[in-house]
């Protein structure tokens, strides 16, 4: 019997070779990426940011000069104060400096107040200067110092983005840089002006906080002033508070906050004029570290309840996250269907179609010169794969619909599943391998009916080439499919179909157009051993399988099935066995084949308690991968934590190859630890109703799925084949 009259041959999800054969080419691109440049400006819409200095004298030992950020901000964009007041972040600095270069605090100019509804922060608006002087040592002997910055700053309006940068600049220690001196200069004037506290006092209260400053300017006498405490969550910014002048002293009395943590025995604070005009820093005003008298409060406990305004808020970010991913997922019925053509075709490509493709190569070479049966055989493998992949549609349609939490490939979420394709599997190597022929194993009338129904075998092999490829979707149909399960049931099923279509597309044209069919290679000995060739890439799927099988049984249940599975051969051996000790040996090997699977199969649908949960390590230390639950996953962005969530499985091999490219990249590892990026494993290996609703409220019913969320920002979903750029760029975006 040839190759060919094998009936069904499934195609494999994962090919062990063509992975390690990948590995390196991807390690290969990676390599030349190149670390974004450091620079002097960093741009966007909403702000500019630049690092400039200020050495008029030269910076030799010495001689004092200054380093800052230029933040220049779009009209109503603003940043924070080192006290930002009700919300936000203040600007953080972190500098690199060559040895015998030190860096002081920033000289925080005198921030504005903005009021938004009962709330206000603390920040700057306009083009401000943050200037940080730097000290050299007398023994440094440098020509010039290089200076590397990086920057992180929150701008806001009625949203807030988070930016970031990475600055260098190279200062001359002889010669004069002082071509940004007004921009200093500005600073330095917006600068509070440190005042002795002599005669001034603060006192707590049990609600309020009490102020009386005394030997403030004179021409500020009778005006209303701003107070701003440095330390941060001590007052209600928002909150109405009470202030007069009692001659040359200025009292108030400003609302304490009831969650404080702080109580400090002295208050640092700054002063300044009220409403003052233009944009920038605000007035000039006084700083002074007052002493506390008296005790404070106990703080109250935090509010179970969140406040109206602030749940409105929240409720509003998370409806403008879901229009956004609706939005960047929504499909019109027609680009679904083309999508879906698109992505069957594409599907012949992917690893786990390539026995098929060899298989069914081999079938056209042997009916080369019978058109009638060409196009006879390539209709019934179209049929059978068109209606698998609606078949499949349809029992994923039913089951959502009885509440059921599934997806798009859950058949191989089934142990029994994953069991059965592995001993199918293995029972199509042997077969190709040599090991036995159907015809010596089955009876006549079986065996015989395949070359009675040709057809018959076209249509089977489409059967099972569907139920194992169709996982393999995901990739590249994420956005249809996530469609699909929400549109009616009758144009859920078009689209399933005309994936299947564009599945056996190539193989119905190569049976109908007498070029493609005369293009094919012509019968001959290649065959035969072209047929043995195929029994490894059966193999490897069974080596892959029983891989996942142990995802979800753990390792009895994939040391069982192997068992099995070496059992199975014997019998086939057995039963291509000639001669009188023939029954003895199929009896025996049937007999030890049942009682395995009796005494320990159950062995293989028992899952675990629990998949892996454990943190995974990655190459950079201290940066892992955690598992995910929707409940850590909430804890994390309410943490303000920018979180990267990798939906998962161990039967994709779109996911298992970017875990080991992209997810496993040095440097962008790196990148993720130095933005405190949490990361998250959705494990879809086995049925979890929550991912089912997490990927369904991305737009997803598959994986792979990659998804970064942040607080109070659109949920970002990245491409299904990942590459290192694509992730640096999202994150970038955060």
């Amino acid at each position: 019997m040839s190759a060919t009259s094998l009936f069904p041959v499934s195609c494999a999800r994962l090919r062990v070779a063509l992975l390690l054969a990948l590995l390196p080419l991807s390690a290969l691109a990676q390599g030349v990426l190149a670390e974004k440049p450091a620079t002097t400006v960093v741009q966007s819409e909403q702000a500019r940011a630049e690092l400039m200095a200020h050495a008029p004298d030269g910076a030799g030992p010495g001689k004092p000069f200054w380093v800052g950020l230029q933040l220049t901000h779009a009209p109503e964009w603003h940043t924070y104060w080192k006290n930002s007041g009700d919300s936000g972040l203040p600007t953080e600095l972190q500098w690199t400096l060559p040895p015998g270069v030190s860096a002081g605090p920033i000289a925080w100019p005198t921030p504005r107040k903005f009021p938004i509804g009962n709330l206000a922060n603390y920040g700057y608006d306009g083009t401000v200067v943050l200037p940080v002087p730097l000290t050299v040592a007398p023994d440094f002997a440098g020509e010039h110092i290089d200076v590397k910055l990086y920057a992180a700053w929150l701008v806001c309006r009625k949203e807030c983005i988070p930016e970031e940068g990475n600055f260098t600049l190279r200062i001359p220690v002889r010669g004069s840089t002082g071509g940004h001196g007004a921009a200093f200069e500005a600073s330095f004037k917006a600068a509070p002006k440190d005042q002795p506290a002599t005669g001034s006092r603060v006192e707590p209260t049990p609600d309020a906080l009490k102020v009386s400053l005394a030997g403030l300017p004179v021409a500020w006498r009778g005006q209303p002033l701003e107070f701003f405490p440095e330390s941060t969550g001590l007052i209600e910014p928002g909150a109405a508070w009470k202030q007069a002048w009692e001659g040359e002293r200025w009292t108030a009395e400003v609302p304490l906050s009831p969650h404080r943590s702080e109580g400090p025995a002295t208050l640092a604070l700054v002063v300044a004029e009220a409403n003052a005009p233009g944009q920038g820093p605000g007035a000039p005003g006084v700083r002074m570290e007052v002493p506390v008298q008296g005790a404070w409060p106990a703080a109250a406990p935090l509010p179970v309840a969140v406040p109206d305004a602030l749940q409105a808020a929240l409720d509003a970010n998370v409806a403008q996250a879901k229009a956004s991913v609706s939005g960047a997922t929504s499909l019109t019925l027609g680009a679904a269907l083309l999508g879906a053509l698109l992505g069957g075709l594409i599907l012949n490509l992917m690893p786990c179609v390539f026995p098929v493709l060899a298989i069914k190569v081999m079938a056209f070479a042997r009916h080369a010169n019978d058109r009638r049966a060409h196009r006879a055989h390539g209709v019934a493998y179209t049929a059978g794969v068109v209606l698998s992949f609606a078949a499949l549609g349809a029992i994923l349609l039913v089951l959502r619909a009885a509440g059921e939490q599934l997806g798009w490939g859950f058949q191989l979420q089934s142990p029994a599943v994953v069991a059965t394709l592995a001993a199918l599997f293995t029972l199509i190597g042997l077969n190709l391998a040599g090991l036995f022929e159907f015809g010596q194993v089955l009876p006549s009338r079986v065996a015989s009916l395949q070359a009675k129904s040709p057809t018959v075998d076209a249509f089977l092999t489409g059967v099972l080439a569907s139920a194992i490829a169709s996982p393999c979707t995901a990739p590249f149909m994420g956005a249809s499919l996530g469609l699909a399960v929400g549109l009616p049931a009758t144009q859920a099923l078009a689209v399933f179909a005309v994936l299947g279509l564009g599945m056996s597309l190539p193989y119905l044209a190569a049976s109908w157009v007498p070029a493609v069919a005369r293009a094919l290679p012509r019968p001959g000995p290649w065959m035969n051993t072209f047929r043995h060739l195929m029994a490894f890439p059966m193999f490897a799927t069974v080596v892959w399988l029983l891989w996942v099988l142990g995802q979800q049984s753990g390792i009895d249940g994939a040391a069982t099935l192997l068992m099995l599975l070496v059992v199975l051969a014997l019998v086939v051996w057995a039963l291509g066995l000639r001669g009188k000790g023939r029954p003895a040996m199929v009896s025996l090997s049937l007999a030890g084949l049942a009682w395995l699977g009796w005494a320990i199969g159950p062995n293989i649908t028992r899952l675990q308690d629990t998949l892996p949960g454990q943190p995974v390590a990655t190459a950079v230390a201290g940066v892992n991968w955690q598992p995910w639950s929707p409940q850590t996953q909430a804890a994390l962005v309410a943490q303000g934590r920018p979180v990267f969530v990798d939906f998962t499985a161990a039967w994709c091999v779109t996911c298992q190859y970017n875990k080991r490219t992209t997810l496993a990249d040095a440097s962008l590892l790196g990148d993720m630890a130095g933005k405190n990026v949490a990361l998250l494993r959705a494990d879809w290996t086995r049925r979890d109703p929550d991912v089912t609703a997490a990927l369904a409220g991305l737009g997803r019913n598959g994986v792979p799925v990659y998804a970064i969320y942040k607080n109070g920002q659109a949920t970002q979903v990245l491409s299904e084949v990942l590459t290192v750029e694509e992730v640096r760029a999202a994150l970038a975006r955060f």
